[in-house]
């Protein structure tokens, strides 16, 4: 089976004040070929998509991209279904399925590598 989204990613603000979280209105589904399994993120589930720190090259290069793979990347770094190595490289494999070039996949899967370690033990 290939790796891709199998619903729409439908959110809305999580509160009324702009803080960059959103709530998910219903679930995303993704199968996933790194875990050969379908990875189902429920309803009601708060996410802030990529954590892209607001530094001008980096956020032009990764910011507001990958919002689909970031809320799976999310799932699984508050659920621990996975090894935190298969939730990084879930986030490039679902950044290359829908559509984003393979060097910023790269870059972000880099990023959350490098960066990641402290979101995972949280």
């Amino acid at each position: 089976m290939t790796a891709e989204f199998r619903s729409k990613l439908i959110v809305e603000p999580a509160s009324e004040y702009d803080d960059g979280q959103w709530r998910l209105t219903s679930t995303l589904s993704y199968y996933s070929e790194v875990l050969g399994a379908l990875v189902m993120v429920p309803p009601g589930f708060v996410t802030d998509f990529a954590s892209v720190p607001r530094i001008p090259v980096v956020y032009e290069l990764c910011g507001d991209t990958s919002s689909e793979a970031s809320v799976v990347h999310d799932w699984a770094y508050t659920q621990h279904f996975c090894t935190r190595a298969q939730a990084d490289a879930v986030l490039k494999e679902a950044s290359l399925a829908t559509g984003v070039p393979r060097w910023r996949a790269w870059l972000m899967w880099a990023g959350v590598r490098v960066f990641g370690g402290s979101h995972w033990r949280n």
